[in-house]
């Protein structure tokens, strides 16, 4: 019997209805329940095959908990190394890299100093910044929001450098990032489970919340199936890069253009009464299905987490392939107990001078 568990907070329709239907498909071999934890101890595996994380980003006990389950071989859905290593403005530096159409973006230092800083501990930020530089860059009106985090948290609109200055003055420790306005023709908010099962939803995000899913697409016609297309290869290939099982991309388009606007979500909101009964029954089917396969591919006592192709690469060197004049263990065994050969001796020859 594999076990699946989900580690989740306030939520109230997603979490059961999911571990309903890993229960249902899981065809006695796989079964799901809601996480019990009751103690932690180091080194200690508490049985989960699978944990769909979807609170731990809140409650730093719960990341430290499913890294220790990640160590003792746990397919943890999102794997929390990575999760706690990424933002939102690494993420754009990845898309330019990648060939994802991003907002034009920059980093801006915190407002305030963070704690237990003083001005020498930024001895190396000039002051001014090129403010003018980032101004013409960026344009006005654009939009400031945090580095890192989500739930549309410490997001302004800023009309000019004045607004923004004023606004920057709230953000007290925030990073922040300036980030171009993109006036959309079009939106869509997208899942993508297991970096293969996509679902493009039409999105308004100027709706208030319980209807920002309560919309169409405005494009149509053949001009509406190739910009699906694109959002679902767009979509894969950022997943495989960040390496993340569970997330959603949002696109906003622009001329045919889709900017991914946001694609570091990886506890996306997935309760039926903002999703709505279609979204609702797509995520709750793939996801108990994404489960039931992981669990039937765990390996025992092995790293049964996702990384993504930019840290394999990292790594590895792409395609699988080494670093040059790295050696594996086994190699280097080889090469230590390889007797050594005598070399020839050979007379020296005269050199021509050269030639600085």
């Amino acid at each position: 019997m594999k076990k699946v568990g989900i580690l989740f907070g306030m939520e109230d329709t997603y979490p059961w209805a999911f571990i309903e239907r890993v229960n249902q498909i899981g065809d006695g071999k796989v079964k799901a329940e809601a996480v019990q934890i009751d103690k932690v101890q180091q080194g200690i595996d508490y049985g989960y095959h699978v944990i769909i994380d979807r609170i731990s980003q809140e409650v730093p006990f719960y990341r430290s908990y499913l890294k220790n389950a990640a160590l003792m071989g746990t397919a943890v859905i999102n794997n929390p190394f990575w999760w706690s290593a990424d933002e939102k403005f690494f993420n754009n530096c990845l898309s330019v890299q990648l060939g994802v159409p991003v907002p034009k973006t920059v980093l801006l230092p915190s407002k305030e100093r963070p704690d237990d800083t003083t001005e020498k501990s930024f001895r190396n930020l000039r002051a001014p910044l090129d403010w003018d530089y980032m101004f013409d860059y960026i344009g006005f009106p654009a939009y400031m929001k945090p580095h890192s985090g989500g739930g549309w948290k410490s997001v302004y609109k800023v009309e000019s450098p004045e607004d923004l200055f004023a606004k920057h003055g709230e953000t007290e420790q925030l990073v922040m990032m300036l980030q171009e306005e993109i006036v959309f023709d079009d939106y869509y908010r997208v899942y993508c489970l297991g970096q293969k099962y996509v679902h493009i939803m039409p999105y308004e995000p100027r709706n208030e919340f319980h209807l920002r899913y309560a919309t169409e697409s405005k494009i149509k016609g053949d001009e509406h199936k190739k910009l699906m297309k694109t959002i679902h290869d767009l979509t894969i290939k950022l997943n495989k890069a960040l390496g993340y099982d569970f997330n959603t991309v949002e696109f906003a388009v622009r001329n045919g253009i889709p900017y991914a606007i946001d694609f570091c979500n990886p506890a996306p909101d997935a309760d039926i009464n903002s999703v709505g009964q279609q979204n609702f029954d797509w995520i709750v089917e793939h996801s108990a299905k994404l489960a039931v396969e992981k669990a039937k591919a765990h390996k025992a006592k092995k790293n049964n987490c996702t990384w993504g192709t930019f840290l394999q690469e990292a790594i590895s060197g792409p395609k699988g392939t080494r670093p040059a004049g790295l050696k594996t263990a086994s190699e280097a065994k080889k090469t230590v107990l390889k007797k050594p050969v005598a070399k020839k001796k050979v007379a020296p020859t005269k050199k021509s001078p050269t030639k600085n």
